[in-house]
């Protein structure tokens, strides 16, 4: 289960949406705020849920996913240190469209829905600010969409690899330093996990990428990014 504690030093300035609230809202937000330690492979929350608050990532790394009509998980996004999640549930009073799951260890800071609420009555820069996340989110939900419809899984594969690196860098050993499942890569790109191991052999073997265990290294970055925008047909 995950460990509930008050959060000691106050955060919520590293949080865009927040950054429209007075000294005293943001007093109020952090005096309710919980901090809480979420382990790897935890939940946080589950498609079809109702949200009490929101999540603010203080650390570590999640991914939304969806469930197919056949069951089958759809990863469309991993969050970064410093986002929030579950904001449209709880505005909107609606059940989670996403699921979300810690991929390594998390600390995350629980905001109550209450604050949320009572703040989004009295503070209209609050508001507009909440929407323009909101908005930013279904455009990144599109851009998903777009990408799966019209990109191989190759290219979205390769892709994968680019924005893994730029987004979380890699180790001295120039390994991703965020390590996922090969499930998690195949529910990323949209393929079967058979599918997608295969393409990482063949990937492999052109030099592209090196593997050890679960880890992957990015060798030649910009062939990859060619491969991704159709440039490449390897």
């Amino acid at each position: 289960m995950a460990m509930e504690s008050k959060c000691e030093n106050c955060i919520v300035r590293q949080f865009n949406s927040l950054r429209a609230l007075s000294k005293e809202e943001l007093k109020k937000v952090s005096d309710s705020k919980i901090s809480k330690k979420i382990k790897k492979g935890e939940s946080l929350f589950v498609e079809g849920q109702k949200l009490d608050g929101v999540y603010c990532v203080k650390d570590g790394v999640s991914k939304l996913s969806k469930l197919s009509s056949n069951g089958k998980e759809q990863i469309v996004k991993l969050t970064n240190k410093g986002e929030v999640m579950g904001q449209r549930s709880v505005v909107a009073e609606d059940f989670t469209n996403l699921s979300a799951t810690a991929i390594n260890d998390m600390e995350v800071c629980f905001i109550p829905k209450e604050v949320i609420s009572n703040t989004l009555n009295t503070n209209p820069n609050f508001s507009l600010e909440v929407l323009r996340h909101m908005a930013h989110d279904l455009k990144e939900a599109d851009d998903v969409i777009v990408n799966m419809s019209q990109k191989t899984v190759k290219q979205r594969l390769a892709e994968a690899f680019v924005y893994l690196k730029k987004n979380y860098g890699e180790d001295e050993d120039g390994f991703l330093v965020l390590t996922l499942s090969r499930d998690d890569y195949a529910n990323i790109v949209g393929a079967a996990t058979e599918s997608l191991i295969r393409m990482i052999s063949e990937f492999k073997k052109k030099g592209l990428i090196k593997t050890a265990g679960k880890k992957i290294g990015v060798i030649e970055e910009q062939t990859l990014q060619e491969l991704a925008d159709g440039f490449l047909n390897k």
